[in-house]
């Protein structure tokens, strides 16, 4: 059975309307107590004067004229008969000629003397003063939830603002603050504002800790980058320099790999800058997507889907796409098992896509579920995961505001899935 969600907002609002309907009906029911028995009493203590009146009357044989005094009268309760036969006296209400009476009675020698007091303006004043009560008791409990439901609608809001910046922040924005906390003092805790106020000041703590430790680790990779780049150009130039053997040839591959390296941190911190701006034009997606795959040297099936367009227009930036695209066939070689092959999907009217498929173990579920990290490839003793490759092309694809996922093939396999804006001129 699933469970009814109810927000933060209503739920304050429904506690503080159920605590003042208690706290209204308990001293409702505690006014009317202590004025029903000082009413009924005055009542009682009167009709009790009578009675004593009455009595000594009766036992002078004086006529009781004036005094609502009855001996013996059937309408009598049976209670307060019962009680009366057993030496004691009483009262009770109840009604003598289809009147609402309070009953006040003795014994008086083998009779019983009953004094009856008028009650029904009593009994209509009680229930006016219950009414009164009750109206009041619901204005209280409407105003209390109304302004329950007003203070707790600003801190659901200042929550769901708080929690809406948290979102920005896990998407990559990390300039978004929740603001509002100017003059705070670091390190200070909530005693100068409310909690809520020191739950967002906490959040755009985080995020400015966040942020400036990123933007350390990008300036060290961009350094790292360029101070490298000069010393390993020189090698590289020194290399040739070497005879020809398998020591040269060990030599130059391990120094292109550290190239490649390298101008993959430099990418990497320029896209981490967010500096980088996309050349978008218009290009035919098929002999795009061939060229990008001939370049990366792996033997590679290239299909295109039934009912798809060959002459499909795509709004792109060539240069990254096709970094996008081979990156993802490189790493399906890779890391994953042939065949590689890329798919385009391009129906006429539909959405574009390009998928690259292999038929390896899949993505990782860490992958799947924080996408690539960078430094981690599958390479023995460096452990699971994917490398620069995929983080460059994650990053590509956000330059170039496109969608790319990664998911497993139910079939086996990894599989990646771009997916393209048609050119505008060919859009329909």
């Amino acid at each position: 059975m699933r469970r009814l969600s109810v927000s933060l907002r209503w739920k304050i609002a429904l506690t503080v309307t159920a605590v003042s309907c208690a706290v209204a009906a308990a001293l409702g029911v505690l006014v009317h107590n202590a004025v029903a028995r000082q009413t009924v009493g005055e009542v009682r203590k009167d009709a009790g004067k009578d009675l004593d009146t009455a009595l000594v009357l009766f036992e002078y044989g004086t006529s009781r004229e004036g005094i609502n005094s009855v001996l013996d009268p059937p309408e009598l309760p049976a209670e307060l008969r019962k009680l009366v036969h057993s030496g004691k006296r009483g009262s009770m209400v109840g009604v003598y000629h289809g009147r609402s009476v309070m009953w006040v009675a003795a014994p008086a020698g083998s009779q019983i003397m009953a004094v009856w007091s008028p009650y029904g303006s009593t009994r209509r004043n009680l229930e006016e003063f219950d009414t009164a009560i009750l109206g009041s008791a619901v204005l209280a409990a409407t105003a209390v939830a109304l302004a329950g439901l007003f203070v707790a609608h600003r801190i659901s809001r200042r929550l769901a603002s708080t929690a809406a910046v948290a979102r920005r922040i896990t998407a990559g924005d990390l300039d978004a603050r929740v603001g509002g906390g100017a003059g705070r003092q670091p390190g200070r805790g909530p005693a100068g504002h409310d909690e809520v106020e020191a739950v967002a000041a906490a959040l755009d703590s985080v995020a400015g800790s966040l942020q400036s430790r990123l933007q350390v680790e990008q300036r060290f990779t961009a350094d790292v980058a360029h101070e490298l780049r000069t010393p390993l150009t020189g090698i590289l130039a020194s290399a040739e320099l070497l005879p020809e053997g398998r020591p040269k040839e060990m030599i130059n591959d391990r120094l292109r790999a550290l190239r490649r390296l390298t101008e993959d941190l430099l990418e990497i911190s320029r896209l981490d800058s967010g500096a980088e701006r996309p050349d978008l034009a218009g290009y035919e997606l098929g002999p795009l997507v061939d060229r990008a795959v001939r370049t990366t040297g792996f033997d590679t099936e290239v299909r295109l889907t039934a009912g798809s367009d060959p002459d499909t227009v795509v709004e792109t930036d060539r240069r990254r796409l096709d970094r996008i695209i081979a990156n993802l066939v490189i790493n399906a070689h890779r890391h994953g098992a042939p065949p590689v092959v890329v798919t385009v999907d391009a129906p006429r009217g539909g959405t574009v896509s390009v998928v690259v498929r292999d038929r390896g173990p899949g993505f990782s579920d860490a992958l799947l579920e924080h996408g690539p990290q960078r430094f981690r490839t599958d390479a023995p003793g460096r452990g699971k995961g994917h490398g620069l490759g995929l983080t460059i092309a994650v990053g590509q694809a956000a330059v170039l505001g496109i969608d790319l996922r990664f998911d497993n093939a139910p079939d086996g396999g990894a599989r990646a899935t771009i997916q393209l804006p048609r050119y505008p001129e060919t859009r329909h």
